[in-house]
């Protein structure tokens, strides 16, 4: 046995605390030391300083150059206030494309939304096979959306007679259709809408499948046992314990909508500020190229904070009717 054993069965036995010997083992919580504080900043600093750098002051020099008359540079110059913001706001194609915006929004996000929740509910009642049904609706979303755009533009609708698309209505009789350039009817939303399925559904789905199986099985049983099947469980048992769900994966598309650019861009391009005779533009379009094309930092800035300040404002309002973040939800 050893001698701080000895002291401390010796100091109980005499009725008094034990003395814990100077070089023994201390109990209690750990004060970090200096050279634990140094390899914190060792290991932290560079990415404080990447992200403080390239980030927030980032974004601190475009609110500048926003409220300054930066043309062709990106150095702070004229103050002209919030003019920019004024221009900005009073240009009738970017509020044409945020109507245009606003559309897409209201009819991709239900969408969205409705085809990964019931893909969700299909791979669910999947009992063999269903990491392989989830592995490949998520693949999709490892997918660049350049990389997508450029397919679907030059291989599925490149809207020549050995394209994808129109070899398919072959089949049943239709002539080639050159898809981005029919504007009446407005055949390019077909291509816009089925690349951003195709993009983002596995992604919500696996969200909505991580929602289904934290639903116990046991309320399904005894709702069965209730006479209750089918659409009476979807809408009494799966739907409302998949509101927390619902919700995120409703801002995330909402969010995303709202910055739609790369598939914009690239199905639509045709060169540095070749998007300007584009049948439909996003802001993010328009914005860039008003600060790329038109070389006008100032307005681009402007539009950025715009555009950030709408998304907020709609995630915010959401967030308010839907209850989202309340406790005990």
């Amino acid at each position: 046995m050893s001698s701080a054993t000895n002291t401390t069965l010796k100091s109980e036995r005499a009725g008094r605390p034990a003395v814990t010997p100077r070089g023994a083992a201390r109990t209690g919580r750990a004060h970090p030391g200096r050279s634990d504080w140094t390899a914190f900043v060792l290991l932290t600093a560079p990415t404080l300083i990447g992200l403080g750098l390239f980030k927030y002051v980032a974004i601190g020099w475009s609110f500048l150059l926003s409220l300054s008359d930066a043309r062709g540079t990106i150095a702070l110059g004229h103050w002209v206030g919030l003019e920019n913001y004024r221009r900005l706001l009073s240009d009738q194609a970017f509020r044409a494309s945020l109507v245009q915006i606003l559309l897409f929004t209201v009819f991709i996000v239900p969408l969205t939304f409705a085809v990964s929740l019931g893909l969700a509910l299909l791979v669910h009642r999947i009992r063999r096979g269903r990491a392989l049904f989830r592995t490949t609706f998520l693949i999709p979303a490892a997918v660049s959306y350049v990389a997508a755009s450029l397919l679907w533009k030059m291989s599925l609708f490149n809207g020549l007679p050995a394209g994808i698309a129109n070899t398919v209505g072959g089949w049943f009789g239709a002539d080639p259709v050159p898809w981005l350039q029919t504007t009446s009817p407005p055949l390019y939303w077909i291509v816009l809408v089925t690349l951003r399925l195709w993009l983002q559904v596995g992604f919500y789905m696996v969200l909505f499948l991580a929602g289904l199986q934290g639903i116990p099985g046991e309320l399904y049983e005894a709702a069965a046992l209730d006479g209750a099947t089918g659409r009476r469980l979807l809408t009494r048992i799966t739907l409302p314990l998949l509101r927390n769900t619902s919700v995120a994966v409703l801002m995330l598309l909402f969010i995303a909508a709202f910055q739609a650019f790369d598939e914009f861009y690239n199905l639509f391009n045709s060169g540095l500020s070749g998007t300007g005779t584009a049948p439909v533009q996003t802001p993010l379009v328009h914005l860039y190229n008003t600060a790329m094309g038109s070389q006008n930092y100032g307005i681009g800035s402007a539009g950025a904070f715009v555009l950030t300040a709408l998304i907020v404002g709609v995630t915010l309002i959401q967030g308010r009717f839907t209850g989202f973040g309340r406790s005990g939800e």
